[in-house]
């Protein structure tokens, strides 16, 4: 491992900071803290901390002696210095003298010290940066390090690799007690460079950013040389099928497996973010993965965001998805049990009684493919599929080394459930879409892209698919989706894309089949070409993609909803509007045709008639034709309607968000045009 430390940006990182009223001590040690944070090999997603200790202004401008911190749970990879909030340093020296202290207790005492009481909590190993007398102390949980330390012989490895320039510390849980006892080790060898604690990871310090920075760089550069020259063999591979099924058909197995009822028609799901790589299939494919894979988690901290354990599958293959789909239930209900056991064994403790959190898995392992991180939003599945990843190489590590053995379970649950490390989860009300997956068809028109807003700032997770692909991915990138061009009238188109969606979040939940275009012409001399060319579009279009759609949702097994824009032309025509209207007329029965076949299914159908929509259909140039051929300015032309006010695509984007959420309504029409009885279903 080489440092990455730069004089030019440290020294532009001060200055920066400095027009902000930042000083020196801490710019830099946003800096350095940015640098730990970037490298995946060092921290993951919320691991590690920095903190230095330094000289501010308090609230009324007098110098108070201070340690920066960073805030539990912040990533310091995008760190800035409100990230470190300032703590009075001699209330935490004073609690050294304590014998022992209660974790509401100590997050107390750490907020009573802040100096400004609306800034983050400080991280659970406050005190123990406080405790040791260096300027700047970085913690990572290094993977080479946790590789060394994750082993029964872990002191012997310690002191062969660092010898006595660090100093060793069993495991502790963090808190408290950990402070106490790493200050303990320093004190009994105050000439060491740092600290390695079991289990757990590493502690560098120094008087300089720079020089703690270097510190763990070096430190962990010993333990990547001494795995480096480790020859042992490890992962023998397991047979699997001649024929390993594909990702798009896998993904939505298991994301329906793990998806659990909330109520009549109701589902808890997760958001599904696959990896794979050759070590990520050394490692899944392994003969030993049920023994290997099912350790525990490589250092504690990673137990709130992938659970204790993984859940390992059977190798799915092409030829028997069906049988695939079988095993993959009974393994999830097996996880559950299992899951279910292992709370009873450690939090039944009537004097200090434990909720029982969610018992599915958040990473799951499938031989021949790869692996899934899981969680209730793309990011969350996003940081569990990070921390598998590193997992793998860590154990890797490990068992070039010896054997990996990392903390048992009664450790991680005390980790797992202990209220400090949960915080760094937030508890946040989910949102009405949370956990959910929409596809928005036509997502870069006026319609589409207030569709896919809408969802998103409702919580869903967004595909905004459009034949310019370039336009849909500008459209989804705010959003936190994902843009992926498509045309629905070609049924390869449709098929790529729809397994795009599936790679990328495990599955689909919602279909909005929005794209459509307008062909005019009076219908007794309109070309065949031109009707059946709008009738690919208008009609065949959606039945393309509503297929696709039904494919994945019957492979959840946990319903879904198809929402299709199918306008005021399909119950009211309008002159020389055929080629346009007849298709959608068409449209509007077959959501009424999907509501009828696959209601048992769970999955609901409905359709949105819209009338005067400033869009790709309905242009400026339109709009002025129009209202000029009936002798109306173009906002009364817009305002037609019995309530006089123009409707907006924002108007059929609450259209769907309602049909979205309707769970026991499918087979209906909900009309947006502001009032035309001429268009009135009747």
């Amino acid at each position: 491992m080489k440092s990455r430390w730069c004089d030019r940006d440290a020294a532009e990182a001060v200055a920066r900071y400095a027009v902000r009223g930042v000083n020196e001590d801490l710019a830099l040690r946003t800096y350095s803290s940015r640098l730990l944070g970037g490298d995946p090999a060092l921290v993951l997603h919320g691991g590690g901390n920095t903190s230095v200790k330094t000289t501010m202004p308090d609230g009324i401008g007098e110098p108070a002696e201070v340690i920066c911190v960073k805030g539990s749970g912040s990533d310091m990879a995008a760190i800035e210095p409100a990230g470190h909030p300032a703590v009075r340093l001699a209330p935490m020296l004073r609690l050294r003298r304590i014998r022992s202290l209660s974790d509401e207790e100590m997050v107390n005492q750490v907020r009573l010290a802040l100096l400004d009481s609306t800034a983050p909590t400080p991280s659970v190993e406050t005190l123990l940066h406080a405790f040791l007398p260096h300027k700047f102390v970085d913690h990572s949980h290094a993977n080479a390090v946790v590789s060394l330390v994750d082993q029964p012989n872990s002191r012997e490895i310690a002191a062969e690799v660092w010898g006595d320039e660090m100093g060793f510390l069993p495991y502790v849980m963090p808190g408290f007690a950990l402070a106490g006892a790493a200050a303990d080790v320093f004190d009994a060898a105050p000439s060491v460079k740092g600290l390695i604690l079991d289990r757990h990871g590493i502690f560098t310090f120094g008087a300089t950013a720079r020089d703690s920075y270097e510190l763990m760089i070096e430190m962990v550069d010993r333990a990547e040389s001494r795995i480096g020259r480790a020859t042992r063999r490890v992962f023998a591979a397991a047979p699997v099928p001649p024929r390993v099924a594909a990702l798009a058909e896998v993904a939505p197995i298991v994301r329906g497996a793990v998806a659990e009822p909330a109520g009549p028609g109701r589902w808890r799901r997760l958001v599904l973010d696959f990896r794979t790589s050759p070590d990520i299939l050394a490692h899944v494919g392994g003969a030993g993965i049920s023994d290997y894979g099912r350790r525990g988690t490589v250092t504690p901290d990673h137990v709130i965001r992938t659970k204790p354990l993984p859940l390992v599958l059977s190798a799915p293959d092409a030829g028997d998805i069906e049988g695939f789909a079988g095993t993959t239930r009974a393994a999830v209900a097996a996880y559950v049990e299992a899951y279910h056991g292992y709370f009873d064994r450690y939090g039944r403790d009537p004097a200090d009684p434990k909720t029982m959190l969610d018992p599915m898995p958040r990473v799951v392992l499938v031989p021949g493919l790869g692996l899934f991180g899981l969680g209730r939003s793309r990011r969350e599945a996003s940081v569990a599929a990070d921390i598998a990843v590193g997992t793998v190489a860590t154990v890797a590590d490990a068992e070039r080394v010896g054997r990996f053995t990392p903390l048992p379970e009664a450790d991680l649950f005390r980790m797992e459930y202990w209220s400090l490390e949960q915080a760094k989860l937030g508890k946040a009300a989910e949102k009405p879409l949370q956990r959910q997956v929409a596809v928005v068809t036509g997502g870069a028109g006026a319609i589409g892209a207030a569709t896919a807003a809408l969802f998103a700032r409702n919580g869903a997770e967004v595909a905004v698919l459009d034949l310019n692909g370039a336009r849909a991915a500008a459209v989804a990138k705010p959003l936190g989706g994902v843009g992926i061009a498509c045309d629905v009238t070609d049924r390869a188109s449709v098929a790529a894309a729809f397994a795009r969606v599936v790679e990328v979040f495990g599955g689909l939940d919602i279909l909005v089949s929005n794209a459509g275009a307008a062909w005019q012409g009076a219908i007794g001399a309109v070309d065949d070409a031109v009707l059946r060319e709008s009738f690919e579009l208008n009609f065949f279009g959606h039945q393309a993609v509503a297929q696709a759609a039904v494919k994945v949702m019957l492979a959840q097994k946990t319903g879904g909803a198809l929402l299709f824009n199918a306008s005021k032309q399909a119950v009211n025509p309008g002159a020389s509007f055929g080629p346009y209207g007849l298709p959608k007329a068409a449209t509007l029965f077959l959501s009424r045709q999907y509501a009828v076949d696959y209601g048992a299914a769970g999955i609901r159908s409905n359709a949105v008639n819209a009338d005067r929509i400033r869009s790709g259909l309905l242009t400026d140039a339109m709009i002025a034709a129009r209202s000029t051929a009936r002798g109306l300015s173009e906002e009364a032309y817009m305002a037609g309607n019995l309530l006089g006010l123009e409707v907006t695509a924002e108007d059929v984007a609450e259209a769907f968000l309602h049909q979205a959420l309707a769970l026991r309504t499918t087979g209906g029409v909900t009309t947006v045009d502001g009032g035309n009885i001429a268009a009135a279903l009747r």
